[in-house]
């Protein structure tokens, strides 16, 4: 079992920047696929980012070049910096943890990114 906690969500102006984490409650990142999902108001939450076990990411395209994922293992920690954004980024984050040995999922309770000037 594994507990996931975001935080770093809040107001941004377009343009700006944010980092959210997710700080989990065991450290053997060696052991997950990580990912970072958003969902709009009214819409389906979407894949904006993912993180192999062996540290390959993926974005979605709308993101590429403004979001980057990263991890920190001693600080239990995956993050998304989020450059450049548009009022469309809009939405709760949410990290999920996938057991790449059991296939169970774990999710964090999201957090909430709001651009607007």
């Amino acid at each position: 079992q594994v507990q996931l906690v975001e935080s770093g969500g809040g107001l941004v102006q377009p343009g700006g920047s944010l980092r959210l984490s997710c700080t989990a409650s065991r450290s053997n990142f060696d052991n997950y696929i990580m990912v970072w999902y958003r969902q709009a108001l009214g819409k389906q939450r979407e894949l904006v980012a993912d993180m192999t076990k062996r540290g390959n990411t993926n974005y979605v395209d709308s993101v590429k070049g403004r979001f980057t994922i990263t991890r920190d293992g001693a600080k239990k920690t995956l993050y998304l910096q989020m450059n450049k954004v548009k009022p469309e980024d809009t939405g709760v984050y949410y990290c999920k943890f996938v057991d790449v040995f059991t296939g169970e999922e774990y999710w964090g309770q999201g957090t909430q990114v709001t651009v607007s000037s």
